[in-house]
């Protein structure tokens, strides 16, 4: 009965290798072995190309993970929450929250997901109404952006989010409160 097999006598002689391929150390197979060694450059088509200039046309693609919903979408679907609601108290868990009244000045730091407060700081604390001369003022602001910047270092927290309400700027009073708190090592994401 013959062998199923062809013997060594019946195979084709072994091919040197091409010369623009590198010698192989040892004739083992590899992963590598089974990617194509080629000089030749790919044809235009399928070689790198830069991506394209963005042009002033709306395009159809999104182009990040945080947009909003469109209105259609949020009326077919209005408990629906967007990816930045549903994920960003995770990703800045710890948030600034500023209030100027008429007679002082108060500023906490909450944990979005627990609602616990990190630190608090305010003019209407005993220790500092009767040793600031004005309870509204700039010096007031930096006194506060100060102290919630100690407790909450305090605290282990070394970064923080501020959202600005709806047509609120970050100037004045509550710029020198968030600058102070920069100043004094706080990271705002």
């Amino acid at each position: 009965m013959a062998a199923a097999y062809p013997t060594a006598a019946a195979l084709p002689p072994r091919r040197a290798a091409p010369p623009f391929l590198p010698p192989s150390p040892s004739p083992r197979l590899s992963w590598s072995a089974s990617i194509a060694h080629s000089r030749v450059p790919p044809p235009p088509h399928l070689a790198f190309s830069p991506p394209p200039v963005p042009s002033n046309r709306p395009s159809l693609v999104v182009r990040a993970a945080w947009t909003r919903r469109s209105r259609r979408e949020a009326e077919e679907r209005p408990n629906r929450k967007s990816w930045k609601q549903r994920t960003d108290m995770y990703m800045r868990p710890f948030l600034l929250n500023v209030f100027f009244s008429k007679r002082f000045v108060h500023a906490k730091v909450v944990h979005r997901g627990t609602s616990k407060v990190i630190s608090v700081a305010s003019t209407n604390a005993k220790d500092l109404r009767n040793t600031l001369p004005s309870l509204i003022d700039e010096n007031a602001c930096r006194t506060i952006g100060r102290l919630i910047a100690e407790r909450a270092m305090d605290a282990d927290v070394f970064a923080m989010s501020y959202e600005p309400k709806k047509n609120e700027r970050i100037e004045g009073k509550l710029g020198i409160v968030i600058d102070t708190i920069k100043e004094h090592g706080i990271i705002f994401v």
